[in-house]
């Protein structure tokens, strides 16, 4: 349970119709298959342990009886297993019966949690059978397998709460609940609830399993949880319905694992109940009501050590997959685009200048600037396009500048800064021989001038080029790259630059400009600020500051979670398994929390940038952090791993 992840599962057990005690054997093999596999939360579908489908047997009280002696022999079968367990059965109370889950855990029942919504249609027609269970929760009698007899609490309002782990918040709800237009798990989650479990019986039809994978995956999303589901299969009667067993775990609107269709056994994946916390916290509209009417059942789970399964995406801000990720580049050139569009309308603004280095993160706002343009439908004429050669400025990346020039029909200017920085060395009483940062930092602030006044001449705005990577590390030249009067980069970090660019070179028609973009790609990412040696570039910024994949990762879950960095560490070392060891991740995990903490006064006075993801540095929004917040607890944490 260590850094908040839990493991959970969903089960099928194959099933004999009106026969507990074989279904309670293949139940019980499960149960303990999981506790092997140390899942903590388990459900198993809806009347398991004498199947779904058995119809007017359920008024049998042969049934009823044999299901109740199984479920306790199976009570006590989990006698020194920690997995917190949710089978159903048929039960009856004050001469009705309900369909429900027993929940146990290590020998003893906890409590039980009836249907709230029965279906009456033809289908199921549930209602001929069981009747509508209560919210509040009553008291029953149960004995167990050794004749002792104790109350546990029956009804749909209960919780229950890991005594060692008080983020493993436990609630349940049974099939039609969830597809009711007032599921029992919105009032769970209100309650606390943190983890749902629905033991179902949904039968197959062409399409129903899309319906039924999204269904899950937006309940997880609207209540902010982990959600097991598992769902009826092999070995029910098969008179006028089929059932698959489509068992699905999610989280937060992520769909974590499923199962194939028509298949049994056990579906596990990873819940991170502290991410599920982050969220609750961050989102305001999110909040815990007191839990009215609910009985909150605590339980005991020994820590354990857990081997992570779950997938670590080491590019958290880029989609996986193919078709995903070209809709969402597309998306977001779309957004930079509308953003800038916007800014020059009200300004009317008619020009607009950007600086070209040959780098990706120009090429990226040459490329939004020149979507917003055809928005408007003004001539790509009206964009300068300036290129600044300096001290550092390589053949390669002057070469993909002009070629970017010229396939999309700016207008280009070339403006030779060497002559002006060298009279700024003169004017300060720098040498200019001593590659210091005044060495640096003079190119890059005598660029933004020209930038600048060439846009007084035109009429125009200058565009910014620096990404939200670079301003997170303070990578950027106050006043210098740094300033701009719209940046249109700002809330895209390098890792997303790069697959926008690439994006750019995929879809675009001119083969010579296609070209150019790959060769962009393929170029070190270089400020350009030092002189090259033998006419390559000499100054890498991944050297310097370390991998932006790294770093994109660190600040994708130190901002959009607020994970501390034992937890950033663990996940970037699974995440970047045989890519860089630990002693790797570490060192620049502590760069990451230095660089972030004491560059803060560069990110409080950015220009205006469209957002385009859920993590962003604007100081107007995003990250309201004073500039001189002191790093010392992050930092120590970090350099204590």
């Amino acid at each position: 349970m260590r850094d908040g992840f839990i493991r959970v599962a969903a089960a099928t057990p194959k099933v004999r119709v009106a026969d507990p005690a074989y279904n309670r054997e293949e139940i019980g093999r499960l149960l303990r298959e999981a506790a092997g596999r140390q899942v903590k939360v388990l459900v198993f579908p809806e009347l398991c342990l004498t199947a779904y489908t058995c119809g007017d047997l359920f008024l049998q009280d042969s049934l009823l009886r044999e299901a109740r002696r199984q479920m306790g022999l199976l009570v006590a079968e989990s006698a020194g297993m920690d997995v917190l367990a949710f089978v159903g059965l048929p039960w009856e109370r004050d001469g009705q019966l309900y369909n429900v889950m027993a929940v146990f855990q290590n020998g003893r029942l906890l409590g039980i949690i009836p249907k709230r919504h029965i279906p009456g249609y033809s289908e199921f027609y549930e209602t001929r059978h069981f009747h509508r269970g209560n919210e509040e929760p009553v008291e029953v009698n149960y004995i167990d397998a050794q004749g002792r007899c104790y109350r546990v609490p029956m009804g749909t309002r209960l919780l229950f709460i890991c005594e060692e782990n008080p983020d493993l918040v436990v609630a349940g709800e049974i099939c039609e609940d969830l597809w009711n237009v007032l599921p029992p798990g919105n009032s769970h989650a209100m309650a606390g609830a943190t983890v749902i479990v629905n033991a179902s019986a949904s039968d197959e039809t062409t399409g129903k399993s899309d319906y039924r994978r999204e269904l899950v995956r937006g309940q997880s999303a609207r209540l902010l949880c982990g959600y097991v589901y598992a769902s009826a299969g092999e070995g029910e009667s098969s008179t006028d319905l089929v059932f698959a067993g489509h068992n699905l775990i999610a989280e937060n609107g992520t769909l974590l694992a499923q199962s194939a269709l028509f298949d049994t056994g056990l579906v596990t994946a990873e819940l991170d109940l502290e991410r599920l916390h982050s969220e609750r916290r961050r989102i305001g509209t999110f909040g815990i009501r007191p839990a009215a009417g609910y009985v909150k059942v605590p339980f005991s789970q020994h820590a354990q050590e857990l081997a992570l399964e779950r997938r670590i995406d080491p590019s958290p801000f880029v989609p996986s997959d193919a078709s995903e990720r070209t809709r969402r580049c597309d998306e977001i050139l779309s957004i930079q685009a509308m953003g800038l569009k916007k800014r020059l309308e009200h300004t009317h603004a008619r020009r607009a200048v950007v600086g070209i280095s040959g780098g990706l993160d120009s090429t990226l706002a040459l490329l939004v600037t020149v979507r917003a343009f055809d928005l408007l439908k003004l001539p790509h004429e009206n964009i300068v396009t300036v290129t600044m050669p300096c001290f550092g400025t390589t053949d390669r990346t002057y070469e993909n500048a002009c070629t970017l020039i010229r396939c999309l029909g700016t207008e280009f200017r070339e403006v030779d800064i060497k002559a002006a920085v060298r009279q700024h060395f003169n004017d300060i009483g720098h040498d200019g021989q001593t590659l210091d940062v005044t060495y640096e930092n003079s190119q890059a602030r005598e660029r933004t001038q020209v930038l600048m006044d060439i846009a007084n001449q035109c009429g125009g705005l200058v565009i910014g080029t620096g990404d939200m990577s670079e301003l997170a590390l303070g990578w950027a030249t106050y006043n210098g790259d740094h300033m701009s009067m719209y940046g249109v980069n700002a809330s895209v970090p390098k890792t997303l630059v790069r697959h926008l660019v690439c994006h750019c070179a995929d879809t675009c028609k001119e083969e010579e400009l296609s070209k150019a973009l790959r060769d962009i790609l393929d170029t070190p990412v270089s400020p350009e600020l030092l002189p090259p040696s033998d006419g390559e570039i000499s100054q890498k910024t991944e050297d310097l500051v370390g991998p932006y994949e790294l770093h994109d990762f660190y600040m994708y879950y130190v901002l959009r979670f607020g994970f501390r960095p034992a937890k950033v560490f663990r996940l970037a070392c699974v995440a970047f398994r045989g890519t860089y060891d630990a002693e790797t991740v570490k060192k620049w995990l502590i760069v990451f929390y230095r660089r972030f903490f004491s560059q803060q006064f560069k990110r409080s006075c950015l220009p205006d940038g469209p957002k385009v993801g859920s993590v962003a540095v604007s100081p107007r929004g995003d990250l309201r952090l004073p500039s001189d917040a002191c790093g010392r607890l992050w930092q120590a944490e970090a350099e204590e791993l």
